[in-house]
């Protein structure tokens, strides 16, 4: 296995990522999305069941992270799903995941550009998510060594921001156990929703499989860190949740703009608002890095292959990273933030993301023994869980998602008819 710090070939990436790196970029990426954006719209839809939507959607993440795992150790290339539903599945199936996820994860970038203009400057917020976006992309385009040291000081600043959140609320006076019960409000729909919605939040692991061109051992490194950054991501998001509904309820936390920092203030410590909307800040920051990241490599991928504009796959001779597919994708993301909402654009990404993933499952329940197949249920009950929580998001969130995807499949379809003519 090469080792290389530089493009083993020209046109490839290096191998400059090894375990640690690859966990703090799938952390970058999942810890602080959900908690700081997902958690209100996820209580409005389950009210009570929250917690019930939550472990759903912990149970479809690790199905689909454990089928992404041995598919990125058998095709470490950049594209994740992409790659393996073109290699498993026929060249449709992966070029609709490609123009899924790429869809999707560019409207979570939105979604999380926004998020830091709405913590660090309200009244500003467009103008705050664009130049976040444009600092970002700038960092991304000198190397991937330079982002992944960004985002561990990013993980590290958002980890101890949560903890203090955790201790303030389980440990005040106003926290409330009884919050805790599924009681009648909690409908079969609405927890799907919640589920669908906050699925949103773990989806970061996949940035570690589309960067499979970039780690060091993929065949080793990949799964243990799918595995380790979501697993460490369950149990933060769990504590999370727990600490957030005992102080504010879920009915509160419904209609809350900013649930961390109005559960600390309910719990006696307005002190630590400050600390949370700049750990807000953060944290959006890191799962923007690492959006723009991935998605900028499934873009190269997708372009090497002539499915979009092949000057996309140019690597830079010296960063050593795609860096038109990277300035494409950040021009597009600074366009989006510029216009859009933040609510609207996770239940688009949820739906396109789910999308891949239940292609990811289809490509995993292929696998032979020999090639590191995992246990038959577990591509079954993710492929069936992304589907259902798909269907159950906002009807303009499926209507939109699922108009995309058949204008993906009309210009895939097009071009084929082209090219016989």
């Amino acid at each position: 296995m090469n080792t290389s710090a530089s493009p083993a070939a020209p046109g490839a990436l290096g191998r400059h990522l090894g375990l640690f790196d690859a966990v703090v970029i799938g952390l970058g990426s999942m810890i602080g999305a959900g908690v700081f954006a997902a958690l209100a719209p996820a209580a409005s839809a389950a009210g009570s069941g929250l917690l019930v939507g939550l472990a759903l959607a912990a149970v479809v993440a690790y199905c689909n992270a454990t089928s992404s795992a041995r598919l990125a150790a058998r095709y470490p290339r950049s594209g994740g799903t992409y790659v393996y539903g073109r290699e498993r599945l026929g060249d449709f199936w992966g070029y609709l995941a490609g123009w899924g996820f790429v869809v999707g994860k560019t409207a979570s970038c939105a979604a999380m550009a926004l998020t830091v203009g709405s913590y660090v400057w309200p009244a500003q917020a467009h103008a705050v998510a664009v130049a976040a976006v444009v600092v970002l992309t700038a960092v991304n385009y000198v190397g991937v060594q330079k982002a992944a040291w960004l985002t561990r000081g990013i993980v590290a600043a958002v980890l101890a921001v949560l903890a203090a959140v955790v201790t303030a609320c389980l440990t005040g006076s106003t926290a409330d156990a009884g919050h805790w019960a599924v009681g009648a409000d909690a409908g079969f729909h609405g927890v799907l929703q919640a589920g669908g919605l906050l699925f949103f939040a773990f989806a970061g692991y996949a940035r570690i499989a589309t960067l499979g061109e970039e780690v060091r051992d993929p065949r080793r490194t990949i799964p243990r860190a799918v595995s380790l950054a979501l697993g460490i991501t369950l149990v933060v998001y769990a504590l999370v949740a727990l600490a957030v509904l005992a102080v504010l309820g879920p009915a509160a936390l419904a209609h809350s703009a900013a649930p961390l920092v109005d559960a600390v203030r309910a719990a006696g410590a307005p002190g630590l608002a400050p600390v949370v909307r700049a750990g807000a800040a953060v944290a959006a920051l890191g799962s923007l890095l690492a959006l723009i990241l991935g998605v900028s490599r499934t873009t190269l991928a997708m372009a090497r292959d002539h499915h979009l504009p092949h000057r996309l796959s140019a690597v830079h001779p010296r960063f050593g990273v795609p860096h038109r597919a990277e300035l494409a994708v950040g021009a597009v993301v600074a366009v989006l933030a510029a216009t859009a909402d933040v609510r609207g654009a996770i239940g688009f990404s949820s739906f396109g993301v789910l999308a891949y993933y239940a292609v990811a499952n289809a490509c995993a329940w292929t696998l032979t023994p020999a090639e590191g197949r995992p246990p038959r249920v577990v591509p079954v009950v993710g492929a069936a869980g992304c589907l259902v929580l798909a269907a159950a998001l906002p009807a303009a969130s499926v209507l939109w998602g699922a108009a995309v995807l058949a204008l993906g499949a009309t210009v895939y379809g097009a071009r084929r008819l082209l090219r016989r003519g």
